[in-house]
Parts: C-alpha cells; sequence; structure tokens
C-alpha cells in the first residue's frame, strides 16, 4: 500500500512540475501574442489613415498638408502618403504571415487546454479516485499535446 502512495505522490509531483512549466511559459507567451497582434492592428490601421486623407480629401487635403509641412509640392505629399502606407502595409502583412507560420494564438490554446487537463488530473490524484496507472497514462497523453514545454525545475524542499 506504500508503495501505490509514494507513486501517486511522485506522479503528482511530476503533474505538478509540468503545470509549473506550464505556467511560466504561459506567463511569458501571452504577452509576446498580445503584443505582435497589437502592432499588426496598428501598423493595419496606419495603412488605412496614410492612404484615407488623400482618397477622401483629394487636391484640398494634398494641399492643406503640403501648407502644414511647408513642401514644395502637392506630388511630395502623394508620394510620401504613399510610401508610408506602402512601409506600414509591408510591415503589417510580413508580421501576419510570420503569425499564420507559427500559429501563436493555436499554441496558447493548446498550452491552456493541457494545463486544465493536468489540473483536473492533479485534482483526481490528490483524492485518490483515480488509479496510478491510469493516471501515468492520462498523464502522457496531455503531456504529449506540449512537447515544447519542460517541467519547472524542482524546488528543494526544506529539511
Amino acid at each position: 500500500m506504500g508503495d501505490q502512495v509514494d507513486r501517486r505522490q511522485d506522479l503528482l509531483r511530476r503533474v505538478n512540475a509540468r503545470r509549473a512549466g506550464v505556467e511560466a511559459y504561459l506567463r511569458q507567451r501571452r504577452p509576446r501574442v498580445q503584443r505582435w497582434a497589437t502592432v499588426t492592428l496598428v501598423l493595419t490601421s496606419l495603412s488605412a489613415v496614410f492612404t484615407a486623407g488623400p482618397a477622401l480629401g483629394g487636391i484640398p487635403f494634398a494641399e492643406a498638408v503640403q501648407n502644414v509641412l511647408g513642401l514644395d509640392s502637392t506630388s511630395a505629399v502623394w508620394r510620401t502618403l504613399c510610401f508610408l502606407a506602402l512601409l506600414v502595409s509591408v510591415g503589417a502583412t510580413v508580421l501576419t504571415n510570420i503569425s499564420k507560420a507559427r500559429d501563436p494564438v493555436a499554441e496558447l490554446s493548446a498550452v491552456e487546454a493541457a494545463d486544465a487537463e493536468l489540473e483536473g488530473l492533479a485534482t483526481l490524484l490528490e483524492f485518490g479516485t483515480l488509479s496510478v496507472e491510469d493516471g501515468v497514462k492520462l498523464y502522457q497523453q496531455y503531456v504529449t499535446k506540449i512537447p515544447f514545454i519542460d517541467d519547472a525545475p524542482a524546488v528543494a524542499r526544506p529539511g
């Protein structure tokens, strides 16, 4: 019986170590993904802003910008705004394509789902409603979904 309790405690420590690794990963990655999405949105919006003025305001808009900036001609206004729109549009496109290739949102969702599964497994193990053998099988199923996350380093217990 003692061996079964030791095995259960060992598995529970492994589950908790993996959960700690998952939580560390999420603390690090969530802000990055949010910043990435925000930058992409800002660049896309700037592209629209740079093209909206000339598109909606036409020549009067170009002349007003020319006067405010002290430019020699309205063509400099058009070229500058078009060039800025090009730059931010290319930036947004590159960020969007990189994001699609890596799909960080789906990765975060998978990690969050695995964290919830591991939390449920820990609860079942703590209350003894699951055999150790079944717990090991579930643990293996859950961690194979997130192979890019390691267990958190073990913290030394006070002796």
